[in-house]
């Protein structure tokens, strides 16, 4: 039997946003807190998610139907327990919260950049964002881009994604934010020049391939870990 799918994590890269008032989440929520008063209301899940889940995939299966032509879902793939509590509140701030962080829309042509304290940033500037700012919190994401292959695993909270194959461009104004998107041109499309999309849930993983369009729409708090494969 061939082997279940198990990437390496070539290059790992942790983000997180999260609404006010972060003190004392859910339970089972690391600390934080999943929404706040004034999350934005145009940041909810898709009605159908249209990108396939898979929880029993083998390594020849994904090479073959997903690794060079479409993105999937990769359910039941790694024991995250352990990322979990690396990542709860506490913890992050008690490793990193004297670091300084760089805040960016990590967005090709955008370059507006701020570097501050990571405990600044937890404490002071998490919080709700409205379609018109490059703000943090949820609400946030990041606009269109493209890149290598990569693996994209939640680890609290929920994260939509918007993907686009490469010879389809998505319509988008490069500094504008994924939830003004979401609000003013996305209506507008029709079922046919929609993107492939679904909200990816705590503990799975979506892979998407070399030079697909994405964007991501943090829905509440998100912590996830990105591999980068190229």
């Amino acid at each position: 039997m061939a082997p279940r799918v198990r990437p390496l994590l070539l290059l790992a890269l942790w983000t997180l946003a999260a609404p006010a008032r972060l003190g004392g989440g859910e339970a089972g929520d690391g600390g934080w807190q999943r929404r706040g008063p004034g999350t934005p209301t145009a940041a909810v899940a898709e009605e159908r998610c249209t990108v396939e889940r898979r929880a029993d995939l083998t390594y020849a299966e994904f090479v073959q139907h997903y690794a060079f032509s479409r993105p999937v879902i990769l359910q039941g793939l790694t024991d995250n327990s352990r990322f979990r509590t690396l990542c709860s509140r506490e913890r992050l701030l008690a490793s990193f919260g004297n670091s300084v962080v760089r805040l960016s829309t990590a967005n090709t042509y955008s370059y507006q950049k701020v570097d501050l304290p990571f405990q600044d940033y937890v404490e002071q500037l998490l919080h709700p964002q409205d379609p018109t700012s490059l703000g943090n919190g949820a609400g946030s994401g990041v606009p269109f881009h493209w890149h290598g292959p990569g693996f994209s695993e939640v680890i609290y909270g929920r994260k939509r994604w918007f993907l686009y194959p490469p010879e389809e461009t998505p319509e988008f104004h490069p500094n504008k934010t994924t939830l003004a998107w979401l609000r003013d041109t996305y209506p507008a499309l029709a079922l046919s020049e929609r993107p492939l999309e679904c909200t990816i849930q705590a503990g799975e993983v979506l892979y998407f391939p070399d030079r697909w369009w994405h964007a991501t729409l943090n829905l509440d708090t998100s912590v996830f870990i990105s591999t980068f494969l190229s």
